[in-house]
């Protein structure tokens, strides 16, 4: 199967048609170079907003709504793209309100014959919760489809290794990490995360950012990463983790290619067994009485 990771620059789009044309010829070029699942970043949908004009992209609240309303346009075209192209496609995450009065961060996976399911972040970050007022949404989900179990972690939610561990013991083989990061540090920490995960659960995860700046938008205003896919560094895998890899901040797909009977070989016939091992690992964290109590701690 072949994986393709989005490196994604946001655009002032200045009509419909402009982001029609953009996704329509991301999606054809990934299809065009044989992927099967294409991953695109948290809070890709952001440029949405500049459609409804520069007043509406430059203000927090006013963007929100904006993008918010057109998701059911976007999702309807890259339901379309999926089905002529025959492949998996992970949407960019998007502020959606739902039944909430404050929007989710949500993106769609979707298949050649519709809409799979749609997961929304879990654990929010500062700027959502304190600034954007962002709300955790609906639980983590294991989509099973014809590529694979698959399972997202939406950026911070990468960072935490009991929502992988969930993910993995409820079967994912597959987990799609999109991320939106302002600073180096923040694309690292999920990096680190993505690739911990890969280790932890013996899985392949698909880390596909946003990059380059987008001055119109005080929400994605600079953007950090390198898309990449990685995996355990055990037996089938390379022994960095490191299956493929981009440039920083270089536009453009990263892709790779992955074995879904490396994974469930790995899990068995791995130099070591960190998913099958975890519980002994929780039973080891039980700390001793040497061990001062964590009252102690801020």
């Amino acid at each position: 199967m072949r994986l393709a990771a989005a490196a994604y620059p946001l655009d002032p789009l200045p009509d419909w048609a402009a982001y029609e044309a953009k996704i329509s010829a991301w999606v054809a070029d990934a299809a065009g170079r044989g992927a099967e699942l294409l991953v695109f970043p948290e809070y890709g949908a952001m440029e949405l907003a500049y459609i409804d004009g520069p007043e509406a992209a430059g203000d927090l609240e006013l963007s929100l709504s904006a993008v918010s309303g057109r998701m059911a346009d976007a999702l309807a075209l890259q339901m379309r793209l999926a089905a002529r192209f025959g492949v998996h496609i992970l949407t960019a995450s998007a502020p959606v309100f739902d039944q909430y009065d404050r929007p989710v961060n949500r993106a769609h996976l979707i298949g050649p014959g519709g809409l799979i399911g749609v997961q929304d972040k879990q654990i929010m970050t500062r700027f959502e919760r304190e600034v954007w007022h962002v709300r955790a949404g609906g639980p983590l989900q294991v989509f099973e489809t014809p590529i694979g179990r698959i399972g997202i972690l939406i950026c911070y939610d990468a960072e935490f290794p009991l929502l992988g561990r969930a993910l993995a013991v409820a079967g994912a083989e597959i987990i799609l990490a999109p991320s939106c990061a302002d600073a180096l540090a923040g694309y690292s920490r999920v990096r680190v995360g993505a690739m911990a995960r890969a280790l932890e659960n013996q899985c392949v995860v698909v880390h596909a950012p946003t990059v380059g700046a987008a001055p119109w938008s005080p929400a994605v205003d600079d953007n950090v990463g390198a898309a990449a896919i990685y995996g355990p560094p055990d037996l089938g895998f390379p022994p960095t983790g490191v299956i493929a890899e981009g440039a920083m901040n270089a536009p453009g797909w990263v892709l790779a290619e992955i074995d879904r009977a490396a994974i469930a070989k790995v899990r068995t016939e791995g130099a070591v067994f960190n998913l099958a091992h975890w519980p002994e690992s929780a039973a080891c964290a039980t700390l001793g009485p040497e061990i001062p109590p964590e009252a102690d701690l801020p």
